[in-house]
C-alpha cells in the first residue's frame, strides 16, 4: 500500500483518455445516484474535464432532471467510465456539489458561467427546451425551441455538478491488474491517496 497527497489515479485516467480519444464515446460515463424513495438511478453523461488542475470532475446537467433531486436528497454519487479501446473501468465515488444560479458563493457561479461558455451552441440549446421527463404535447415540435444569444451567459435550467472523489477503483481487463484508491485526511488537512493492488 502507498499514499500520496495527489490524486495517483488521474494519470491513469488521462492516459486512458489519450489512447481512447479517437473513439466518440470515449468521454460519455455513467453517473449513478439514489432517489428521494432510496432507489437507485444511473444515466449517462459527458466528461466536461477536471476543475483547474484538481481531481474533481465536471459534468453539465439540467435543473429540471431528476438528478438533481436525487442529490439534493443524497449528495453522494458514482461513476462508472469503460474506456473500450484499453480495457479500462473506472469506479468512482465521492460527494457532488450542484452549482445552479441561486448559488450564494461567487467564485462557483464563476465556475458555472466558465462551462457554460465551454459548451458547444447545440449543447446550450437543451437548457431552453421543454422540461425533461414531461409528457410531450403532440403539437410540439422537438427541433424547434426559444432562440438563445450565444453571448449570454447561463439560463436558469443550466447547473454544474462537481464530482469531488473519496474513493476509486480501477481495473485493467488486459493485464488483469485492479488497484483501489481512498482517500482521507492529511496533516494540514489537504486529501490523502493510499493506493492498494487487489485482486480482479
Amino acid at each position: 500500500m502507498s499514499s500520496s497527497s495527489a490524486a495517483p489515479w488521474k494519470q491513469l485516467i488521462l492516459t486512458s483518455i489519450e489512447a481512447n480519444s479517437h473513439l466518440k464515446h470515449y468521454s460519455y460515463f455513467q453517473l449513478a445516484t439514489v432517489s428521494s424513495n432510496n432507489l437507485p438511478s444511473n444515466r449517462t453523461v459527458v466528461f466536461r474535464g477536471f476543475e483547474n488542475d484538481g481531481d474533481k470532475i465536471l459534468i453539465n446537467t439540467d435543473t429540471r432532471s431528476r438528478k438533481i433531486n436525487d442529490l439534493k436528497h443524497w449528495p453522494f454519487a458514482e461513476i462508472c467510465w469503460y474506456f473500450t479501446e484499453s480495457w479500462e473501468q473506472f469506479r468512482i465515488s465521492g460527494v457532488v456539489d450542484v452549482i445552479d444560479g441561486t448559488n450564494p458563493d461567487p467564485l462557483k457561479l464563476e465556475k458555472r458561467e466558465k462551462s457554460w461558455f465551454a459548451s458547444s451552441l447545440k449543447s446550450r440549446m437543451q437548457y431552453v427546451a421543454p422540461s425533461p421527463g414531461l409528457p410531450a404535447i403532440a403539437t410540439q415540435q422537438p427541433s424547434l425551441s426559444p432562440p438563445l444569444d450565444p453571448s449570454i451567459g447561463p439560463v436558469d435550467a443550466f447547473c454544474l455538478l462537481l464530482l469531488d472523489p473519496d474513493q476509486v477503483d480501477y481495473l485493467n481487463l488486459k493485464t488483469n491488474e485492479r488497484l483501489t484508491f481512498t482517500s482521507g485526511a492529511g496533516i494540514q488537512g489537504q486529501k490523502l491517496w493510499t493506493s492498494e493492488r487487489v485482486n480482479p
